[in-house]
Formats: C-alpha cells, structure tokens, sequence
C-alpha cells in the first residue's frame, strides 16, 4: 500500500503556487495532487506579507491581488500548528546554511516528519531545498 501524501509548503513554494515564476508549473502540479498540503503559521505570515509588499508596491493590479489572496484562504493548504524542538534546531543551523525562517521551516518539518514518516518539504530554496535532501525529504 502506497502511504498518503503530505507534502509541507514553505513559503517559496506557496508563492510559486500563486504568481507566476519559473517554479510555478511544479508548484500548481503539486497543489492539484492528491493528499495534505501543510503550512505552518509562519508560512502563512509570510505569503500574506508578500502579497501585502506586492499590493504597496503597485506590481500588480488590485484584482490580482485579491486573487492571490483568496488562492491562499482556498488553495489546498491547512494550517498547522508545530512548534520546532530548539535543540533539533541547533543541530541543523549547524549541517546548513540557512536563514533563520528557512532553518525554522526545516526544523517545523522534521517535527513533524516525526508523526508523519511520509512528509515531503518542498521548497524552491536552493539551500532549503537541499537541506530538506540531506534531512531525508523526499
């Protein structure tokens, strides 16, 4: 038997998902896939404040805005509540190279990568997506 699909959506990979960037054939593929699609709160927090800087900054037009906004509220993506063990992320800052919340994200996957074997992280990060590799991540 084939276990079900969770996939953890860093924000790169959600922002993909909603404007158009190299990326976002495979990130709208992985949205239409069959199974659960995470986001921490902290993803959350920084899709919305990419929408808002996009929205300040006039790159696109107000309808497309509100698009993406309600693409994030309707997509295929739930909430999750996680929170990353500081010791799981000492030991990662020190075997990556990552930024705080990319470091943050990864340590909110292995936490739950604990309860859910199967976890996928995707990422369009390059260091975060290679970290996810090196941790196991399909």
């Amino acid at each position: 038997m084939v276990p079900p699909r969770v996939v953890y959506w860093d924000t790169s990979a959600i922002v993909s998902a909603l404007f158009q960037d190299r990326y976002s054939d495979e990130a709208s593929a992985e949205a239409r896939a069959p199974g659960t699609h995470l986001v921490s709160s902290l993803g959350w927090a920084e899709v919305h404040a990419v929408i808002a800087r996009i929205e300040r900054e006039h790159a696109l037009s107000p309808v497309l805005i509100a698009a993406a906004r309600e693409s994030v509220e309707r997509g295929p993506w739930v909430g999750v509540s996680v929170d990353p063990d500081r010791l799981q992320m000492n030991t990662l800052a020190q075997a990556w190279p990552l930024r705080g919340a990319d470091l943050w994200h990864l340590a909110a996957a292995k936490a739950l990568q604990a309860d859910l074997p199967e976890l996928r992280l995707l990422s369009f990060d390059t260091r975060l997506a290679e970290a996810a590799r090196g941790e196991g991540f399909l």
